[in-house]
């Protein structure tokens, strides 16, 4: 596990990029509340997690719980989706904070200068099947498909601000706010070219994300929210 130290914050500029609220960048940031450096992180998030244009969502891991405080919205679920970007990006191991942008690239989060640079490095264009959510259901266009597959995947998460209390652990004392916290995260099946459609899980109120992706949780093709 790496302890990453804190960079400044400053504003995210808008790039000058192919993303757009139809083909949104796709920005996940793995965290927990037991880890003093991520609120810097969990703060540059909150800047850029109303645009349009990107697709932003927080996941808690679960192996920071053991030292002090277990995060309130952490799941085995998400650290296994850290590892397995892990994996397909080469990486020896996984630390926190981590932002994983367009599933192509990774960094520390903390300073919203370098999320602008990998969403610039690891832009999509207007590549990819173009998807529609229609009420219970995501409909994904026909298109070229990586010639191992896709997977499709939704995340169910909070886009408010949520305040959590902290009583123990590197950040005790502190409350912890969290933009777009995933709660639930579904794999719903396979892409490989055809135009398809999936049946979504009820929402249960939650804001929802569709992730076309190459199999193995490997580069984002397409995404959308609805």
């Amino acid at each position: 596990m790496r302890h990453i130290i804190a960079f400044a914050v400053c504003l995210l500029a808008a790039p000058a990029l192919a993303a757009d609220a139809s083909r949104p960048t796709v920005v996940e940031l793995f965290q927990s509340q037991g880890c003093s450096s991520c609120p810097p992180a969990n703060a540059a998030l909150a800047q850029y997690a109303g645009r349009g244009d990107i697709l932003a969502l927080t996941y808690a891991v679960t192996y920071w719980d053991r030292l002090g405080w277990k995060d309130t919205f952490g799941q085995p679920a998400f650290t296994e989706r850290q590892y397995a970007y892990a994996r397909s990006l080469g990486d020896s191991g996984v630390y926190t904070p981590e932002v994983v942008v367009n599933g192509r690239a990774a960094g520390v989060g903390t300073d919203v200068s370098e999320v602008e640079a990998l969403a610039r490095r690891t832009d999509r264009g207007v590549s990819g099947p173009a998807l529609r959510i229609e009420g219970d259901a995501v409909e994904i266009a026909a298109g070229a498909a990586p010639s191992g597959g896709a997977e499709v995947w939704v995340a169910l998460y909070d886009p408010r601000t949520l305040e959590v209390p902290v009583p123990r652990g590197e950040n005790a004392g502190r409350t912890l706010g969290h933009r777009n916290v995933v709660k639930r995260l579904v794999r719903l099946g396979e892409w490989s070219g055809a135009a398809t459609r999936l049946a979504l899980p009820a929402s249960g109120g939650l804001a929802r994300a569709v992730i076309v992706q190459r199999r193995g949780v490997g580069a984002v093709l397409a995404a959308a929210r609805g």
